[in-house]
């Protein structure tokens, strides 16, 4: 059954081809969803059956996102939790500083014998590679092509033993005018305050120069001093940290794994980071409920990705929230929502 153009998917059963809209298409490969824009040969991968991931942004057949892998089933063979594409993050992103998390004044320790979280430094959260997406919707039309897909985490019970909120997550990713936009919905069906904690942690590339002569800049004013990566609570002006910045800088010889707040907005309520190579340039936006950012890339010429890493809120921000320290932690009331997108805008490739 079609529905303007798209067949609405639960799992992925058949092969499907869509109608294609002028210079917008999207259609089913094996168990994944492509979205594609004709006129400015631009493919972008989805598998929601391994985390959700958007693991390729091809443009003119070069990626902007970084991959070690060769083909979609390696990927999902071999790609773990967060090497790969746009690995999203869930109910928390990156470190906690114990294997508990406190929420509304109370602290709920990890069940460590489940197997799904491991300390003494919890990480990334439970769904890199989930398997338990929906897809369900996947349509293009003149303006644009996009694939939404839903998980219903309170369904899960290791998934709600550990994170005890009741809530669904809806993720669309929407490729039109040049740009890759991902947009997350929470919706909290538990009676209790749920603290939103979510990232992402994609991987950029560009492909016209060595790694050594990459620039990039970050829209931050703030970096937060951190031991093993956790926050202290004390910050620093950027400047003082990465001198130059945030005009750019140089990943020659350098190497970051930092947190930065304080995002510096447009007018739109977006914050920009970007990586250049000689022509080609990956800029990156984040949406108002992305408060913070981390920035990792290691060093030497053969590590060839940055991540901009958009963050609901700082590292083990739940964990500070309970200590004082942190004061930006947000949370969803019963029965409502949180929204918020970040996007990808490659260029001169």
């Amino acid at each position: 059954m079609l529905e303007s153009g798209a067949m609405r998917l639960v799992g992925f059963l058949c092969v499907v081809a869509w109608p294609v809209f002028g210079q917008y298409s999207a259609h089913q490969d094996g168990d994944v969803i492509r979205l594609e824009d004709g006129a400015r040969q631009t493919v972008v991968s989805v598998m929601p059956s391994h985390g959700n991931n958007a693991f390729q942004m091809t443009v003119k057949g070069k990626n902007a996102l970084y991959s070690p892998f060769a083909s979609a089933a390696e990927f999902k063979a071999r790609g773990g939790g967060t090497a790969n594409g746009i690995p999203f993050l869930e109910p928390w992103a990156n470190r906690l500083d114990e294997t508990a998390f406190y929420a509304n004044g109370k602290k709920y320790p990890f069940n460590l014998g489940l197997g799904n979280v491991h300390g003494p430094i919890p990480i990334h959260g439970l769904l890199t590679t989930a398997s338990q997406w929906e897809v369900v919707e996947a349509k293009a039309d003149q303006n644009a092509a996009w694939v939404t897909s839903k998980l219903e985490f309170y369904r899960y019970p290791d998934w709600m033993a550990q994170f005890p909120f009741a809530h669904t997550i809806e993720m669309t990713y929407r490729l039109h005018d040049g740009t890759l936009d991902v947009t997350v919905k929470l919706t909290n069906l538990s009676t209790a305050p749920m603290p939103v904690a979510l990232g992402f942690h994609p991987f950029f590339q560009v492909n016209d120069a060595a790694r050594d002569d990459w620039t990039f800049s970050i829209g931050a004013r703030t970096h937060w001093k951190a031991v093993q990566n956790i926050p202290t609570g004390e910050t620093e002006p950027i400047e003082t940290f990465l001198p130059g910045q945030p005009k750019g800088g140089s990943l020659k010889g350098a190497k970051l794994d930092d947190l930065f707040g304080d995002l510096i907005r447009d007018s739109n309520g977006w914050a920009t980071m970007w990586l250049q190579g000689k022509n080609e340039k990956v800029v990156v936006q984040f949406g108002a409920n992305y408060k913070a950012a981390v920035v990792w890339f290691p060093a030497g010429p053969t590590q060839n990705f940055i991540c901009f890493e958009p963050m609901a809120g700082i590292t083990d921000g739940m964990n500070l929230a309970q200590k004082g320290i942190y004061k930006e932690q947000q949370s969803i009331a019963p029965g409502g929502t949180w929204q918020e997108s970040w996007r990808i805008t490659p260029s001169g490739f």
